[in-house]
């Protein structure tokens, strides 16, 4: 569906593949299918170990596992476009669906900042009062800590769809991505957006951008604990616990500011960074969240160890 002006709105979207090289789209189409496949086996291993061994009681991996299922989330929110694009080289999605895919990229991107910020409030427990680690974050705990994560991204989110529906659209209806973004849709509106970039502007800010900071001034009083330790060995011990969420978090947050600062500062930049940007951030953390976790985390690793020998002496 190409855009004309004298149609008062528009009843779907057109996303983009590759920018100005559409042609050259079906060869993203196996790479991408690998990481999706990776997404999905790397974080669906994590989650197995968690369930099966029980020698992994800490809710460390509780909060993992959660991790795991945001990540597989946020993924299959965009794999269905991807897919329509890349593979079977459908660009038109209709306006009802990108804005429901909207909701849940948006929706599943604060979930996982969520988690993280509960990760590190599981680290900051665990290191300064370990040997009440376990009564303070008990199952309950976490399932009260999990259903807030997920209520507070439902309720920042859940206005964006009808802020979206608002607006008229009579101008061009080709996206920059292979799926739908507020900011992305917004831009192609007639009518003044005011509200949606305020209304966005906050949700970056107390969600996104609070999480941060909480962050932060977590390792700020995790590292204020561990300076106070007198062993040498148990100060690196306790560091080391905290390499994996360093790691997931600086995956996280390093792309999004990538995105922000060339969605802000790159204008003259290709449309090709723009869009190989925006994947990195939303393809790239739930590929290598697995990787760092089952790298870091000797436990994981030697759990998904064990599963996958038990199977191969099964066949």
């Amino acid at each position: 569906m190409n855009s004309n002006a004298s149609q008062p709105n528009h009843h779907s979207f057109i996303l983009t593949g590759i920018p100005g090289m559409p042609d050259k789209n079906a060869w993203m189409a196996f790479p991408l299918g690998f990481l999706y496949t990776l997404t999905l086996l790397g974080n669906g291993a994590i989650s197995a170990v968690i369930k099966v061994d029980e020698s992994l009681p800490e809710p460390m991996y509780y909060f993992l596992s959660i991790l795991a299922v945001s990540d597989v989330s946020l993924s299959m929110s965009t794999l269905p476009s991807v897919l329509s694009i890349f593979w079977f080289n459908v660009p038109e999605i209709p306006f009802d669906a990108c804005i429901t895919q909207m909701f849940f990229i948006h929706g599943f991107g604060v979930v996982e900042s969520g988690v993280l910020v509960s990760m590190a409030f599981d680290r900051f427990v665990a290191i300064r009062d370990p040997l009440r680690y376990a009564s303070i974050l008990t199952h309950g705990i976490i399932g009260k800590i999990g259903i807030a994560v997920l209520t507070r991204a439902v309720c920042v989110v859940f206005p964006v769809p009808f802020l979206i529906k608002r607006l008229p659209f009579c101008r061009s209806n080709v996206l920059s991505h292979s799926y739908c973004l507020h900011q992305d849709a917004m831009r192609l509106a007639c009518a003044s957006t005011r509200i949606n970039s305020l209304y966005g502007l906050i949700i970056v800010i107390f969600t996104l951008g609070l999480d941060a900071l909480i962050i932060l001034f977590s390792y700020v009083l995790i590292l204020k604990t561990v300076l106070g330790i007198a062993s040498r060995d148990e100060r690196l011990k306790a560091l080391n616990t905290c390499l994996s969420h360093i790691c997931a978090v600086l995956l996280f947050y390093v792309p999004l500011i990538g995105v922000t600062m060339i969605h802000r500062f790159g204008k003259h930049l290709s449309p090709v960074v723009h869009t190989l940007m925006a994947n990195i951030y939303l393809l790239l953390p739930p590929v290598l969240h697995p990787i760092v976790y089952s790298v870091k985390t000797k436990q994981i690793r030697r759990g998904i160890t064990y599963m996958f020998q038990r199977r191969t002496n099964r066949a």
